[in-house]
């Protein structure tokens, strides 16, 4: 395999993770194409490209991984309950 074609692969992987729908995924899909694109930044002797990329793979694996923590809960129920939200299907008002 030669280099520019980890770079399109990661490319390629990189822009196909916004068709994932569920966040994880398309996170977890960015951080294999940035570990594509750490190795082709390193087969090109390119520091920028490797410190950028290890960057993004850690920030989209730890955000990936992570759990909601009660922090997170807590204000989202509030902020659905002061704006009406409460996950049920509410029928328009009319007359």
């Amino acid at each position: 395999m030669t280099t520019s074609s980890i770079g399109w692969i990661a490319t390629a992987l990189f822009a196909g993770s916004y068709f994932f729908r569920q966040a994880a995924t398309l996170k977890r899909m960015q951080s294999a194409a940035a570990c594509l694109w750490i190795i082709y930044g390193l087969t090109r002797g390119a520091a920028p490209i490797v410190v950028a990329n290890l960057v993004v793979a850690v920030a989209a694996l730890f955000t990936s991984y992570r759990g909601k923590s009660a922090w997170t809960e807590q204000w989202s129920a509030r902020l659905n309950r002061q704006s009406g939200r409460n996950g049920l299907a509410q029928a328009p008002e009319g007359g």
